[in-house]
């Protein structure tokens, strides 16, 4: 019976509030930039990226860990690769699935999908 009686209590404290914030001044956002809502459009003063050069140290450090050249065709696409964000020249998981080797593992390339790397 006194479970009973609590539920009852809460429908008027339930009741009450959601009334409180149906009535509640909607604070208007209209000049802020909420993130998602048009994603084709930036807010004014976004940065804007003018240029991307990649220089020989960028495709040191994109294409380190794989073996000399000629490179696979595969990685072609690293010439169409602008300043976005990509995983691939950037390091990955540690122990057995840095098969780039770029934590500098103390294995030295042992117990790895591809050894040497």
């Amino acid at each position: 019976m006194s479970h009973d009686l609590t539920r009852k209590a809460r429908l008027p404290v339930v009741v009450t509030l959601a009334a409180l914030l149906a009535l509640a001044p909607v604070s208007t956002l209209a000049d802020e930039f909420i993130a998602g809502t048009e994603p084709s459009l930036r807010p004014a003063g976004a940065p804007v990226l003018a240029s991307f050069t990649k220089d020989a140290a960028w495709y040191r450090t994109a294409l380190s860990g794989v073996e000399a050249p000629p490179y696979p065709f595969s990685l072609r696409f690293l010439e169409d690769q602008g300043a976005w964000y990509t995983p691939f020249n950037r390091p990955g998981l540690t122990g057995p699935y840095d098969i780039r080797n770029w934590h500098g593992s103390a294995s030295g390339g042992a117990g790895r999908s591809v050894p040497g790397r």
